[in-house]
């Protein structure tokens, strides 16, 4: 059988497959199931073209991992092509944790436990059943590989992951202000004491980046309709979770029967092949199945939150500049209570609240590097002297409360 693929990418064009081992990873029932998980979970319910998935993602990413390092090599960084399948290889499979809708249910299923640990966990189990060629891509996953530039290409505040995800959710959002200077930048890298840096002559298009992923989250990320969304979303999940726990009979697919009815920790799903494979099986088609019918169900809180997001009635949302007091959430929660003649108690599924945060650049030890052309290395908040970039810089923080029209 012939492994070599083309795959034909809207947003890039050609994307190529010229490892086998790569081949089969896609090929994987694990893998497979990214088709069934939306990039951006709820989001298509604001911008209607949003409807890409986690596989688009993965194959975007190891295509920017591929051109990436052909640029390295291109200035004379030494990397194998036991290291390019392998940094490919971490890339690719980097979001294959991620539950149903992506980072709407990053903890509604397993606890404790971020994504990035259960592609871990994924990563691992595949490396057993293929005899042992993943363990250089879990090294460069993990970090503890010896080249640690491989690692900030995977995972950083520049790395290819960001890159794709931004080029690709503003393609199909059609929000323009997420276009990033793409071949620019990745032209310009260069390592640097075995560190991942930009030539000097790519600070603008750097720029540009922080300036875009600060503009995208509050356009599409964070988009007050999108958080009204998840917000339904975790409620119903959380009100079939505790009707399942009270005993109450309602419909569910055995999958999330099980999620539901048992407290799922972060070690259970590193330690155990079973809970393991159960999430394997979660995506998003069994959570739409769940709501269609839960909309249905006696009981009043579950059907009015199911339907809400079945039908896109979704809840008012009110952002803040400070969190609500506690008096006028009651109010709130009160009003609830009257509209939908439930209780106070049930009530508390229908009014959540929440806060926002968006941080586009964070000064930390792992900062974006620029190379001068004297050589010198700066961090990048110091080399930019744009008023934009500073004031992206900065962490932005807003409060915000749902409840029911």
């Amino acid at each position: 059988m012939n492994k070599k693929k083309i795959i034909n990418d809207p947003v890039y064009g050609f994307i190529s497959i010229h490892s086998e081992l790569i081949f089969d990873l896609i090929e994987h029932p694990y893998f497979q199931r990214l088709r069934r998980i939306k990039q951006l979970g709820l989001t298509h319910l604001i911008y209607p073209g949003a409807n890409h998935t986690r596989f688009h993602h993965a194959l975007g990413a190891m295509h920017l991992m591929t051109k990436a390092i052909a640029v390295l090599q291109s200035k004379g960084v030494e990397v194998s092509e036991a290291e390019v399948e392998s940094a490919q290889i971490a890339i690719l499979l980097h979001d294959i944790g991620h539950g149903p809708f992506s980072h709407v249910m990053e903890h509604a299923f397993v606890h404790n436990i971020a994504h990035e640990a259960i592609s871990l966990a994924f990563m691992e189990h595949l490396n057993d059943e293929f005899g042992g060629q993943l363990s250089m891509a879990i090294d460069i996953f993990k970090d503890s590989y010896e080249k640690r530039f491989l690692h900030q290409l995977v995972s950083s505040q520049l790395d290819v992951d960001r890159l794709d995800y931004l080029t690709r959710d503003s393609f199909y959002t059609g929000v323009s202000e997420g276009i990033v200077g793409l071949e620019r930048i990745i032209e310009m890298l260069n390592v640097e004491n075995d560190q991942l840096v930009i030539d000097e002559k790519g600070i603008y298009s750097v720029e540009k980046f922080i300036v875009a992923r600060r503009l995208m989250y509050w356009q599409v990320y964070l988009h007050k309709t999108a958080i009204a969304a998840d917000s339904v979303l975790l409620s119903a999940l959380k009100r079939a979770r505790d009707l399942t726990l009270d005993g109450k009979s309602i419909f569910s697919l055995p999958n999330v029967s099980f999620f539901l009815s048992n407290y799922v920790d972060g070690k259970q799903i590193s330690s155990s092949t079973e809970v393991l494979h159960r999430f394997s099986q979660l995506d998003d088609l069994d959570i739409i199945v769940c709501l269609k019918n839960w909309q249905h169900d006696s009981d009043k809180v579950l059907a009015y939150l199911s339907a809400s997001l079945i039908n896109r009635k979704l809840p008012k949302v009110q952002i803040l500049e400070a969190p609500l007091k506690e008096s006028s959430l009651a109010t709130i929660h009160n009003e609830a209570s009257t509209k939908l003649s439930v209780s106070n108690e049930e009530a508390k599924y229908l009014v959540t609240q929440g806060e926002l945060s968006n941080a586009a650049y964070r000064s930390t030890n792992e900062n974006i590097i620029i190379r001068k052309k004297s050589g010198e290395l700066i961090d990048l908040a110091t080399a930019s002297v744009n008023y934009n970039f500073v004031s992206a810089n900065s962490i932005a923080t807003k409060y915000y409360v749902c409840s029911p029209k």
